[in-house]
């Protein structure tokens, strides 16, 4: 979409773009979802799969034509069925502008910094008492020292949302932050929208093996930036895995090491040690499970091969908090066998852990399909306690 969206731009032409601001229980695309309308009717992106899409397209062309952003609200109508709505019985809020380079300037350098895996923030006014502030936008970066690209529409604004976008950057999030009109923290009637873009979390895999080949497959379908690492160079060559953006040839207990030290293992970091052989899982899960940010650690093995881990792992000084934190045998009990279907079992419990999902079928339990997302506390506080 993005690459659709710059296309338009680069030749100074003018788009529709619509984004997801804010879902109410079951809405099918998630915040920061977005869809372009490009000048010859052609469109990329959805805000809902399908749902309202006929909508927001005509309204899409409409912003394009009045050069007047608008923030529409589509939801399913009990009393006409047939009504435009979301037959799932959610509601999205969604925010249509006009894409070019008179009225997104930043555009181009928001697209630099993602292609070149430097987190981004766009924090857009949604709505506001004064007209002529809807749209206006910053483009925030997370370093305190590299200031703000555009303005809203006032010094105090700029700086209270500035900080705020950074600490929703830090946590990969999108949301909208309410203040007073001019960026006071204790009113109402400024609402902002901030769409992260943080580097692709990473899924690091480690073993060069059949079943290593199936998982970043399915690390790439999922948005991850996958790694494969195995220091045995007949197996680890890019041939054997297409799909994976980078094949290491090292120890993989000494290529995570030094990737910690680098600051490349953070909160979305998924590692997967399906090597399932104690000369090179222990010493990388030793690293693994005492890294603090590391979001996800699983490793493959059989029952005997999970109990000899274990006692090879406290052998080697880790703590029972410390090996809470593993996942193994790696994976959900879906009675996978072939190589990719364990790897839909591994992705199935990367997902099931990062949005709290518990694994069952959906026919089994009760309550929203959805789960919410859960933003760190302290932030939570940072944001509310004003």
């Amino acid at each position: 979409m993005l690459a659709e969206l710059l296309s338009i731009w680069r030749a100074g032409e003018t788009a529709g773009l619509a984004t997801v601001v804010r879902t109410v229980r079951s809405a099918p695309r998630p915040p920061g979802a977005a869809m372009v309308v490009a000048p010859d009717g052609s469109v990329s992106g959805s805000v809902s799969g399908g749902c309202v899409e006929g909508a927001v397209y005509e309204l899409a062309a409409e912003v394009v034509h009045t050069g007047i952003p608008r923030l529409q609200r589509y939801g399913f109508s009990d009393d006409d069925a047939f009504a435009v709505g979301l037959t799932c019985g959610g509601i999205i809020d969604v925010f249509v502008e006009s894409a070019s380079q008179a009225t997104f300037p930043e555009l181009g350098a928001v697209a630099r910094d993602i292609a070149g895996h430097r987190p981004v923030a766009i924090a857009t006014v949604i709505a506001h008492p004064d007209a002529h502030w809807v749209g206006r936008r910053l483009v925030v970066h997370p370093d305190a020292g590299s200031p703000a690209a555009g303005s809203l529409g006032s010094a105090r604004a700029d700086a209270a949302v500035t900080d705020d976008a950074r600490g929703l950057l830090a946590l990969g999030r999108n949301e909208i932050l309410e203040y007073g009109p001019d960026g006071q923290r204790r009113g109402e009637g400024m609402e902002v929208f901030v769409a992260s873009y943080a580097p692709r979390p990473r899924m690091l895999v480690f073993g060069a093996i059949d079943f290593a080949s199936a998982l970043a497959r399915q690390g790439s379908l999922l948005g991850y930036r996958v790694t494969v690492c195995d220091a045995r160079a007949v197996f680890a060559t890019a041939t054997r895995f297409p799909t994976a953006d980078e094949v290491v040839v090292d120890w993989p207990h000494r290529y995570l090491a030094v990737q910690a030290a680098a600051g490349a293992i953070d909160e979305r970091t998924v590692i997967c040690v399906l090597t399932h052989d104690p000369k090179f899982d222990v010493p990388v899960l030793e690293v693994a499970l005492r890294l603090p940010k590391a979001g996800y650690v699983g490793a493959m093995g059989s029952r005997q091969t999970h109990d000899d881990r274990l006692r090879r792992l406290r052998a080697a000084g880790l703590t029972e908090a410390e090996l809470s934190r593993l996942s193994s045998p790696i994976g959900l009990d879906l009675g996978a066998r072939t190589p990719e279907e364990t790897a839909v079992s591994i992705a199935a419990d990367i997902i099931a852990r990062r949005w709290g999902g518990g694994g069952r079928p959906l026919a089994e339990t009760d309550g929203r399909i959805h789960h919410d997302t859960q933003v760190d506390g302290d932030f939570r506080d940072h944001l509310t306690r004003y």
